[in-house]
């Protein structure tokens, strides 16, 4: 059997600084670059601190300490064998602002990461300046477009379209699917999820690369599906409607929605329908021909929005 590789593999090489920081617990790896307010960036799945390597030059340009985290389970931080849930994630970030040396941070988020973002707004409104959620919608947004319910009466497009999330629940099978040839699954699933664009460039295979040689690191297949597990089950349990309670208000803090109008995954229309969970003056943009990677397929177009938002008054 091939050895998994090192969890130093993803320090990749960069004008960046590599650290590691205990916050609410564990160890979690960051790679930062630059001085000023806090931008902290929180990936989505199958991804790592590298996945906004074009967004900590932009902010670190700009004027922003960016901090780009490997999640609880990712990378090279600790994949400890619980603390999956959203109160606890919600908790590695405010820790990790704290530990820090800020008072409050921006939050960045892509998919999982924008989800975390928002509950981490609602649980730790003190420590959060604002949101940016990219290729995602609010969580209670998400649960409603593929509750139990609507698929009793149907199967929703966003059903199908978050369809791995059902076949992630089983135990054991969904880990060694995701590591079977080198990992070739999640090249194939991001492949699925973007814009046709980027799938032609030098530069997709280069970040299929990076994200599959980070899903071989151990431990990291089995931490990823449970942010999955958890979801799911929590629905059936009385922690669900904790959850819903907890993060059932409109968040207080300025929220930016980034989204591709190809995304496969997260569809355009859920991202729409989580405006009544964010503030009244909450912009949703989009991007013709671009997937579930906006920060990927169109960094040039991310940065933009990022900043302007960001610097506005």
């Amino acid at each position: 059997m091939r050895a998994s590789p090192d969890p130093s593999i993803v320090r990749i090489d960069g004008p960046w600084t590599h650290r590691d920081v205990s916050a609410n617990g564990i160890r979690l790896h960051v790679a930062e670059l630059g001085s000023g307010p806090m931008v902290l960036l929180l990936h989505g799945f199958g991804e790592f601190w590298w996945t906004w390597h074009h967004q900590l030059e932009a902010l670190a340009d700009a004027g922003y300490r960016a901090v780009a985290v490997d999640l609880r389970g990712y990378g090279d931080s600790d994949k400890p064998p619980r603390g999956y849930d959203a109160w606890t994630l919600a908790g590695d970030v405010a820790g990790l602002i704290r530990s820090l040396g800020a008072r409050k941070a921006h939050l960045v988020g892509h998919a999982w990461g924008g989800m975390l973002a928002l509950t981490a707004a609602a649980l730790h409104l003190r420590v959060v300046e604002s949101v940016t959620v990219i290729g995602s919608a609010h969580p209670l947004a998400l649960r409603s477009s593929i509750s139990h319910t609507a698929l009793r009466r149907k199967r929703t497009n966003q059903a199908r379209a978050m369809a791995h999330l059902f076949r992630f629940q089983v135990p054991m099978a969904p880990e060694r699917w995701l590591v079977k040839d080198d990992a070739a699954a999640v090249g194939a699933l991001f492949r699925d999820w973007s814009g046709p664009q980027w799938t032609k460039t030098a530069d997709f295979d280069a970040a299929m690369t990076n994200f599959r040689q980070a899903m071989l690191v151990a431990g990291v297949p089995h931490s990823a599906l449970e942010y999955y597990r958890w979801a799911f089950r929590a629905q059936f349990r009385g922690e669900g409607k904790r959850f819903t309670d907890a993060v059932g208000t409109r968040v207080s803090a300025p929220v930016l929605q980034l989204h591709g109008s190809a995304d496969p995954c997260v569809l355009p229309e859920t991202a729409t329908a989580s405006a009544p969970w964010l503030g009244p003056h909450s912009p949703l943009t989009t991007w013709d021909g671009v997937g579930h990677f906006p920060h990927l397929e169109a960094p040039a177009a991310t940065n933009d929005a990022l900043l302007t938002f960001l610097t506005k008054p």
